[in-house]
């Protein structure tokens, strides 16, 4: 039982060392006074836990869920370098993934490919899916406990290298990725931000080394922390795969991911990798109105196939010290 809250109902789930915290608020109608009560306690259970499901939050305004994600993770980021299509909502709030309803997104923190990730993602529950549509939780650490030796040993000497091709019908174009139609702007921010870039007429390629895994600011755990799985090539499905091969080669996919050094991630080696994922995911069914906190770095996030209408509004955070 995690300690702290107030006027609350508290229990903790847990599955192969992922842990959630699963919060039902006793507010009256007040849920803004029972926010700003259990600011503390809520900062406290992502630290020790990684992620919080506050049910019925009471949250009802678009723009609410940005203040009150400022308010406990601190200022709220742009969603820039993108990865997956997604839209703007209001302010700094957007669209979770916008993947068809009948896929999989794999467990993966929040844009751990990039120099400017967040600390922490918050996500509401607007319209909850007819069935299906979870945000699954997977706990870093424990995803690193499961990982062969040698193979965390080589990510962490050389980390990962991700690799992009943005190209008009294919994937995101890099005007959709950087939120530009100016390629100086891309190239300013590409060379802010460590990214090498190669163009080819209106065909942008880039390569970036980032770790693989990190040691938490705050709680000092080492956690399992990048997307080398989600990039790779065997992240798509085997006739998407080999009709992509074929078409681009492998340099030219959208998306791919290698060693640091430039060696290949085996087929064995990401199979390891996702099987990680796998054994240490936690899925808990929303309802419309549900506020999901999680510790970006501590903890993954992912989303399961579902029928019906789905709305799910995400706002992103970094802490200011």
């Amino acid at each position: 039982m995690t300690a702290g809250f107030s006027d609350a109902d508290v229990e903790t789930l847990e599955h192969n060392g992922t842990r959630l915290v699963r919060v039902h608020p006793r507010h009256d109608g007040a849920h803004r006074d029972w926010f700003t009560r259990n600011t503390e306690a809520l900062r406290a259970a992502m630290y020790e836990h990684g992620a919080v499901l506050v049910k019925r939050s009471g949250l009802a305004e678009q723009a609410e869920l940005a203040v009150l994600a400022e308010e406990i993770g601190g200022r709220t980021l742009e969603y820039n370098e993108r990865s997956t299509p997604r839209s703007r909502v209001t302010g700094k709030v957007y669209t979770s993934t916008e993947y068809p309803a009948d896929q999989t997104i794999a467990q993966h923190n929040e844009a751990s490919y990039s120099e400017a990730w967040p600390h922490n993602v918050f996500f509401f529950c607007a319209l909850a899916a007819k069935a299906g549509g979870e945000t699954p939780v997977a706990d870093s650490a424990a995803v690193l406990d499961r990982l062969p030796a040698g193979l965390v040993e080589r990510f962490a000497e050389h980390g990962v290298l991700y690799t992009r091709t943005y190209r008009n019908g294919m994937g995101l174009s890099w005007q959709e990725g950087f939120q530009t139609d100016d390629k100086g702007q891309v190239e300013s921010y590409c060379s802010d931000h460590n990214i090498q870039t190669e163009w080819d007429g209106d065909v942008l390629r880039t390569r970036q080394r980032r770790p693989a895994l990190m040691v938490h600011p705050v709680t000092g755990k080492r956690v399992w922390f990048n997307q080398a799985h989600l990039f790779h090539v065997n992240a798509l499905p085997e006739d998407v795969r080999e009709g992509l091969l074929e078409l681009c080669g492998p340099d030219g996919l959208p998306r791919n991911a290698y060693y640091g050094d430039g060696s290949p991630i085996t087929a064995d080696e990401h199979a390891a990798i996702t099987a990680a994922y796998e054994e240490t995911t936690l899925a808990e069914e929303w309802s419309t109105g549900d506020l999901m906190m999680v510790d970006n770095i501590l903890t993954t996030h992912g989303r399961r196939p579902f029928t019906g209408e789905r709305k799910v509004l995400v706002a992103m955070t970094q802490r200011t010290s």
